[in-house]
């Protein structure tokens, strides 16, 4: 108090436009000198583009570096590309880095998302930082001053250039967040591409999905997945059912032939689900997370659930829910196909 002053006008115009209809542009409103916006936006974070878009009135998102609560990994060394752009050069110097090739088509080996060490035939696979090749896939495997020795950081990496000879990696997603209920593997980014084309359906009405995280249902029969959202409304036109059950169907129909040959052909895979949910539910599920002891500042939506009592919250504060209206569609023999076509390889 010493320092900072009463500034009654300033305090006026920051009510003034927080008090008005629509934030649409809030952070040039009341920050007008604001260049960019320094965020992560790649993986599962891309939802946000459109909300960050809308209230910063199409500001520069700029990604300035890559890293974790276990180590400093690289820069963006072009921070004003496009968010779908960017790439992250590893700096040599801040860790040892190796490499896990990654085959996402076939993950029935997956290990589960808690354990961070690596088996002798893993090892064996690892590559080095100069050894990467382009566009191929890799988890990435870190050695700190700290003490981690080949640990797992759980990502999954895409080698997209060099710069000069230094390799310059996309952020793909996250290791191991899979919905199954059959033979059907439901992974992060095509979980993410799925939603992206629902949520279209949305746009007539002004309404946005604020958050969102999944869960294989397996105490039906058949099992189904499950979506639960939580919405953003800007319009005033209520929302039909019929809508939301378009978009179920438009998830499914985004997803593999794998998972809709369960769902046409062999029954084994239930109707997708949509569960609406209260305001402030994925606030509620931080808050949960940081009371077991997760830290707030790498805390992360998780996109798939499996913990029963956090699907438990979730169903609590469930305020309606829609199932896809009807099958995906399905061309018999592409599974059988992609199959031959993995052994052959």
């Amino acid at each position: 108090m010493k320092i900072l002053k009463p500034d009654p006008r300033l305090a006026d115009f920051i009510q003034a436009e927080c008090g008005k209809k629509s934030w649409q542009g809030i952070i040039t409103r009341v920050w007008p000198n604001t260049k960019y916006v320094d965020v992560i936006v790649t993986g599962t974070m891309s939802q946000y583009i459109p909300t960050l878009d809308y209230y910063s009135n199409g500001l520069p998102l700029v990604c300035t570096m890559y890293a974790s609560s276990e180590c400093y990994f690289g820069v963006n060394l072009n921070p004003l590309c496009k968010p779908s752009e960017v790439s992250y050069t590893l700096i040599p110097t801040m860790c040892y880095y190796e490499f896990l090739p990654v085959n996402r088509a076939n993950e029935n080996e997956a290990l589960p998302s808690s354990t961070r060490s690596l088996n002798d035939k893993e090892q064996q696979e690892l590559v080095e930082l100069v050894d990467v090749k382009l566009g191929q896939e890799y988890e990435l495997v870190v050695t700190t001053y700290a003490g981690l020795y080949r640990y797992r950081v759980g990502d999954v990496l895409r080698v997209a250039g060099f710069k000069n000879k230094a390799p310059q990696f996309n952020f793909v997603c996250r290791k191991n967040v899979v919905l199954s209920i059959d033979s059907d593997k439901t992974d992060e980014v095509e979980l993410q591409n799925a939603m992206k084309n629902a949520v279209t359906h949305l746009v007539p009405f002004d309404a946005t999905v604020s958050e969102y995280t999944s869960y294989a249902d397996t105490t039906t029969i058949p099992g189904h997945y499950v979506l639960y959202w939580e919405l953003t409304l800007n319009g005033t036109t209520q929302i039909p059912p019929c809508v939301f059950e378009d978009c179920c169907l438009a998830i499914e129909e985004s997803l593999n032939s794998v998972y809709r040959q369960g769902r046409v052909s062999d029954k084994s895979i239930g109707p997708l689900e949509i569960k609406i949910v209260e305001q402030g539910t994925f606030d509620k599920l931080m808050d949960y997370a940081i009371s077991l002891g997760a830290s707030i500042n790498q805390y992360k939506t998780p996109r798939c659930v499996k913990f029963a009592p956090v699907v438990e919250l979730l169903n609590s504060r469930v305020a309606s829910s829609y199932f896809s209206p009807k099958c995906p569609k399905w061309v018999p023999g592409h599974k059988q196909w992609i199959n031959n076509n993995n052994s052959q390889n």
